[in-house]
Parts: structure tokens; sequence; C-alpha cells
């Protein structure tokens, strides 16, 4: 009884706190990511934020597919509790290095994949996409959105992460030269309302999501909620 509960030293415990976290082998950051630790390390904590919302809105989903999943830094947690995830890029530097990078995450996979001219095979029960649409032709915009509802099931939720058009003036002379096709609260939610029965936009600063004024938001979050029928068959 006695030994049971004899407590153990400082060094002890952190021998056995830490050891088998040391004994992990080490996983290297991709180029995007490694990039903003080096130049804009704050940077990191909203695009992790911005992961863990999309994380909570998926839970008890089984599977999801990340449209532009660039050097695949969040969508780990996405896939914590998920049976598959699927991330697609357009670049194929991007995804090679991901599936070597990643390899152990058993339940993540990358394919080069652009959803603007291929849709997967597979049907998924969540579709996201976080700091994507901004970067694309206008032009491309109905081709996106079309092929991204086609990969949903017919329950599935759908978001979109994308900066807000009234926070483009503070933005980093690197954001504004890709940032082609920003949106704001009424024309991000006006979009998605073309494919969804229902259409939640929540305002986000930092990483802070919330309900506020969404003129002082310089993120927004749009998720679709129910696809209306006759939209994707159209493609």
């Amino acid at each position: 009884m006695g030994k049971k509960n004899k407590k153990i030293t400082q060094k002890e415990a952190y021998k056995k706190g830490t050891d088998y976290q040391f004994d992990t082998e080490s996983i290297l950051l991709g180029p995007w990511t490694s990039f903003s630790l080096l130049n804009d390390p704050k940077h990191l904590c909203f695009v992790l934020s911005r992961y863990k919302f999309c994380a909570k809105m998926f839970e008890e989903k089984d599977s999801i597919l990340e449209i532009g999943c660039g050097d695949g830094f969040g969508i780990p947690l996405v896939a914590q509790d998920k049976k598959y995830v699927l991330g697609i890029d357009v670049d194929n530097r991007l995804i090679e290095d991901n599936k070597k990078r990643l390899e152990k995450i058993k339940n993540i996979k990358f394919r080069k994949m652009d959803i603007c001219k291929e849709i997967p095979k597979e049907k998924f029960d969540g579709v996201f996409s976080i700091d994507v649409i901004e970067h694309l032709d206008q032009r491309l915009e109905e081709y996106f959105m079309k092929n991204s509802c086609a990969c949903l099931k017919k329950k599935g939720i759908y978001i979109i992460g994308t900066p807000n058009i009234a926070a483009k003036k503070y933005a980093t002379p690197r954001s504004t030269v890709q940032h082609i096709n920003l949106k704001s609260y009424k024309t991000l939610k006006g979009l998605m309302k073309k494919y969804f029965e229902n259409v939640i936009v929540f305002s986000m600063n930092d990483e802070v999501v919330h309900t506020g004024f969404k003129s002082m938001a310089h993120y927004l979050f749009g998720i679709g909620i129910g696809l209306k029928e006759g939209r994707v068959k159209e493609i």
C-alpha cells in the first residue's frame, strides 16, 4: 500500500513525461510553414486556429476533403479523429512533399488535383477550403463551387474560409498581390446561397471566431448545409 502511494521525484517525473517524446521521429515543416516560422511566426497561430474551427465543425464526420491543402500544416487537426481525409492541391511539389513528410499519419492521403477541372471519385461528409477562393480568377469560381459541391454527400457540411475584403487595406504586399478575388460577408453568403439551403457566416479576428460586426472582421467563415437540388447536376 505504501509503495503504491510513493511519490516520485522531480527528476523521475520529468523522465517519465519526456523520454517517449524524444523517441518520436521528428517531422519536417513544409515550405510555406517554414517561411512563416522564419518571417511571420504569429501567422502560424492564425492558420492553426482556422483549422481548429473546421475540425470542430466536422465533429462526428468520418470523411473530409480539403481543397487547396498547401503544405499540409493544419490538416492533421482535422484528421485527428477521422477515418479518412484527402488533401488536394494543384501544386505537385507540395503534394509529393506532403506524402513524404506526413506519411506516418495513415488516415491522411494527398493527391494532385485541380478542383476547377477534376472531381475526386469519393464522396465526403465534409468539404472545406481555407485561403483558396481569394486566389482564383473569378471566371473559375463557378467551376470551383460546383465541383466542390459534387464531392459532398447529401447531408454533408461545406466550409469556405477567406479574408474579408474590408480588411484589404491592412494586408501585406505579399497578400495583396495574390488576393485577386476577395469576398465580403454579403458576397460570400450570396455565393454560397446559390448552392446551399442554409448558409451561416462567422467573423474571425486573429484566433477569435465570433458573430460581431462583419465589416470589422479580418476573416470570414461561410458554412453551407443542405445542398440545393440540381446545382451539382449542371456541371
